[in-house]
């Protein structure tokens, strides 16, 4: 009974034989939990080779310190570079080398207790910043060349599937909001055309090479639940309560189909005490744990700005209501 052996079990829809497993999208305080700091991005970036290597190993044993003291089942690895906004890369990137050898090297640490997870990009999802007006009018005007898009898209994440998998990766994100607040962005045609044919596509993919899939999109997905849930994708990330995603409805629909992962919403991590967050944890758990298919996490990433006594108050209500 590991925690390992919790998430595979969650993953493959069956109960866990020891505690709900505990994973986040996206890990942001590490440094607030640690006392040390983690080096990304353009920080990175600046060092010299020599300086990048050290700082790839520290990031390594502060990460995994953090994890085992949050008793994380896995982790997810630093993504490749983005822009949340114009000229404003992300938090938690690498560049596209020191992101190989950050996962090499957390893979060698790591063990066998902790598994990792990495971020491909398969699927179509909503544009950021200037590209989205070019994107909306592409969807109708140029419809061969956005579904050319997606094609080079899959084709793309598929390969890059198979390199981070031979070198000790075990879960696929596909990080692909296709939905905010107001329900699926894309229309019935369209999701039917270039977005459901490339979950099916690299889903069975990830299958094929012994990965297991999991897809993270915000917003109300309810009218594309059922699509998802009959492609090979082993777990969908977020369950958007701020879109009026609940979990345990979601669950009742495809939860014999699709282990669900999150909800605790992130903003109440914010802008809420230890004893909201703990009592919105209890009652998640009580509520959705039976049965398994089930992980633990807040509803997107965690961020810098979350106080470690409020997420705390959710490790230790995983500890009073967490165990099977």
């Amino acid at each position: 009974m590991t925690k390992r052996n919790d998430m595979i079990a969650a993953l493959e829809g069956r109960e866990p034989a020891g505690a709900v497993p505990i994973w986040e999208l996206e890990f942001h305080p590490w440094d607030s939990f640690s006392g040390r700091h983690v080096v990304l991005g353009r920080e990175f970036e600046a060092l010299s080779s020599a300086e990048q290597e050290k700082a790839l190993y520290t990031n390594a044993e502060i990460i995994l310190s953090v994890c085992s003291e949050l008793n994380f089942a896995a982790v997810t690895v630093p993504g490749g570079y983005w822009y949340e906004a114009p000229g404003r890369l992300a938090y938690y990137c690498l560049p596209d080398e020191g992101r190989i050898k950050q996962t090499k090297i957390l893979r060698k640490m790591a063990g066998d207790e902790t598994m990792l997870v990495a971020a491909i990009a398969a699927v179509l999802n909503i544009p950021f910043s200037q590209e989205y007006e070019e994107f909306c009018y592409k969807l109708f005007d140029s419809p061969d060349e956005v579904e050319q898009m997606a094609r080079s898209l899959v084709a793309k994440g598929i390969e890059d599937m198979k390199k981070f998998r031979d070198i000790g990766v075990e879960i696929i994100l596909n990080p692909a909001d296709i939905a905010d607040n107001h329900g699926l962005f894309f229309n019935p045609e369209q999701m039917a055309r270039f977005i459901l044919p490339h979950v099916r596509e690299w889903t069975a993919d990830a299958k094929e090479m012994q990965l297991y899939s999991i897809m993270h999109t915000d917003g109300d997905i309810m009218a594309c639940i059922e699509d998802l849930a009959n492609t090979d994708l082993n777990a969908l990330q977020s369950i958007d309560p701020i879109a009026g995603m609940d979990m345990r409805e979601t669950k009742d629909l495809v939860g014999d189909r699709l282990c669900l992962c999150g909800n605790i919403d992130g903003g109440m991590m914010v802008t809420e005490g230890p004893k909201k967050v703990y009592e919105a944890t209890r009652e998640l758990l009580l509520s959705c744990k039976q049965g398994g298919g089930f992980v633990l996490g807040t509803s997107n990433a965690c961020q810098r700005e979350v106080e470690p006594e409020c997420y705390r108050a959710m490790i230790h209500a995983w500890q009073d209501h967490g165990q099977y």
